[in-house]
């Protein structure tokens, strides 16, 4: 199920509320790392010094958590004030709950 696809507790479809610039943001942030994923997968294949890829991988993972830093605060900033405002107070719990799973 894509994340856009998804349904409220009224069945209503979920949907960010990302300004242009915040969405080119994070495409282009995406597209580096995906480019950087192509370069470590590249560096496997042809053996690279295991540290080497080690260190690409780290420089990979902060770029994720840029990227889900970003994300998470844009959430708390419009859909989690929006839905805290319209007196659904569940909305807590949900976003603890991904909090927990980016800190994995």
């Amino acid at each position: 199920m894509e994340p856009n696809d998804m349904k409220d507790h009224c069945g209503t479809e979920r949907k960010s509320h990302h300004s242009d610039k915040t969405k080119a943001n994070l495409v282009s942030r995406l597209n580096r790392i995906e480019g950087q994923i192509r370069g470590v997968k590249g560096m496997i294949e042809k053996d690279t010094y295991c540290d080497d890829v080690l260190n690409q991988l780290a420089s990979i993972q902060s770029a994720l958590n840029g990227v889900g830093k970003l994300l998470l605060e844009n959430h708390m900033k419009t859909c989690v004030t929006e839905r805290l405002h319209a007196g659904e107070d569940e909305v807590i719990d949900e976003l603890l709950t991904t909090i927990q799973k980016l800190m994995k």
